[in-house]
């Protein structure tokens, strides 16, 4: 316990709270700092060759199965190819990763190629530390999915020069334990209030009233807060970039989630923050203590293979419209990651993985969506969607994804206004229009 200014006490965990908020704003004003200090510096040396030809440095964001999957595909660009390697090295999840190219910017020590969140796109490419990938041979070719690439992932994104190129692409889905749909006789829910009639059906409490399956589990998180926004008419950023934070449907996408956790009592909120919280959600449903969960398309595979029972993916459900982010992360080349040879090395890598065969390959052994039009046009005569229709749930959800705005503020309005009162909102419960206003005076903040 830690003492208020009043006298009174405050919890360890509303103090490891505010400690998380402060930790947070610091990251990002050390981010725009090492950014600022990076850019005059941009353009080093580093990079060339050695015995192998040209070689590219790679950092990425993969643990378990999607690391294997990554690696593999890079050892198969070095067998097809001798004219280009590429080093790749692990540097933790994807907010981790950031921080150390933070780092890596100010020290002018920048890897040729490397994956970040899409939202932080915008900030880095204004910020003048990306290299325009338009200037390399190829660049316009690439026949890539419009939803998933920076030309319709954002908008207003295929009008200015081209900084990212799409990788590990993703939407969040709902999976559910299909023995407990066949139980129950129901189908997946398609609207917010069949999805309240689904969770308390789902919720099984033993004696005394301990649960031992919540009906609804799902990070309380951005992404998902975004999506239920979406779904309520509202939109989070502004093309401009002012928050509006969804209006209405920002409030009603908080209050959705307390009454289920509250008054309903069907959804548990998973323990832990950022992927730490999306792991739980994960094993409490491979352990049979949750009948339905939102996540990522990028656990699907990971799901399936793990699950002892069938695994029936689903789009999310609708309360006035349809409606789902994009995310996961997009390709970048960071200026001053390497000399010429480097660069040529690492765009290679780049225009090769946008390639029908290795984007079906990712996808297909991952869960992620293939980012080639030519190569999901190949999934769908071949018959692979037929084979697996949980691949499929996320490309269909493809015609009602919501671009992001090409705004340089998104990614401090997501880590520093509304992610750290999003928990505390819902768990406490606090008064959603309240909450939503003050990540709003946040988000103004200079």
């Amino acid at each position: 316990m830690v003492r208020r200014g009043d006298g009174r006490t405050l919890p360890r965990r509303v103090r490891d709270r505010a400690v998380n908020r402060l930790s947070r704003r610091q990251a990002l004003i050390r981010l725009a700092g090492a950014i600022a200090a990076a850019a005059p510096m941009v353009g080093g040396c580093r990079g060339g060759g050695g015995a192998g030809g040209a070689e590219a440095t790679l950092w990425f964001s993969y643990g378990g199965k999607n690391r294997e999957v990554l690696l593999s595909l890079i050892e198969q660009f070095h067998a097809e190819q001798r004219e280009y390697r590429v080093v790749a090295t692990y540097q933790g999840d994807y907010f981790e990763a950031l921080a150390k190219l933070r780092t890596a910017l100010a020290a002018g020590a920048a890897p040729t190629v490397t994956h970040v969140v899409g939202e932080v796109v915008p900030y880095l490419a204004e910020a003048g530390v990306l290299e325009p990938l338009d200037r390399f041979e190829g660049s316009q070719d690439l026949d890539l999915v419009p939803a998933l690439a920076q030309s319709g992932g954002f908008l207003g994104g295929g009008a200015r020069p081209l900084y990212a190129l799409p990788f590990n692409r993703s939407t969040p889905i709902a999976y559910f334990n299909g023995t407990v749909l066949r139980e129950l006789g129901l189908a997946p829910p398609r609207t917010w209030d069949e999805l309240r009639a689904f969770a308390r059906a789902a919720t099984r409490r033993g004696q005394g009233g301990a649960v031992d399956q919540w009906g609804y589990e799902c990070p309380v998180d951005w992404w998902f807060w975004v999506a239920l926004a979406g779904q309520a008419g509202g939109t989070v950023v502004e093309e401009d970039g002012t928050a509006t934070l969804g209006g209405e449907g920002g409030v009603k996408a908080i209050e959705l989630w307390q009454t289920l956790v509250h008054q309903d009592r069907t959804m548990k909120p998973p323990p832990g923050r950022d992927y730490n919280a999306w792991q739980a959600t994960n094993t409490d449903f491979l352990a049979g203590r949750a009948a339905m969960i939102w996540t990522s398309t990028a656990f699907l595979r990971y799901l399936e293979e793990n699950a002892k029972f069938q695994v029936i993916a689903a789009p999310l459900p609708r309360d006035v419209r349809l409606a789902v982010p994009t995310g996961g992360t997009m390709f970048v080349m960071p200026r001053g990651g390497g000399d010429a040879r480097a660069t040529e090395a690492g765009f290679a890598f780049l225009r090769w993985m946008m390639q029908p065969a290795q984007a079906n390959s990712w996808a297909t052994r991952t869960g992620y969506m293939p980012v080639s039009r030519a190569g999901l046009a190949d999934l769908e005569r071949t018959g692979y969607y037929a084979a697996h229709p949980n691949d499929r749930v996320a490309i269909d959800q493809l015609a009602h994804a919501m671009p992001w705005p090409w705004a340089t503020e998104l990614f401090r309005i997501q880590r520093e206004a509304v992610q750290p009162r999003l928990e505390d909102a819902v768990l406490t419960p606090r008064d959603a229009r309240e909450t939503l206003e003050s990540a709003r005076r946040a988000a103004r903040e200079p």
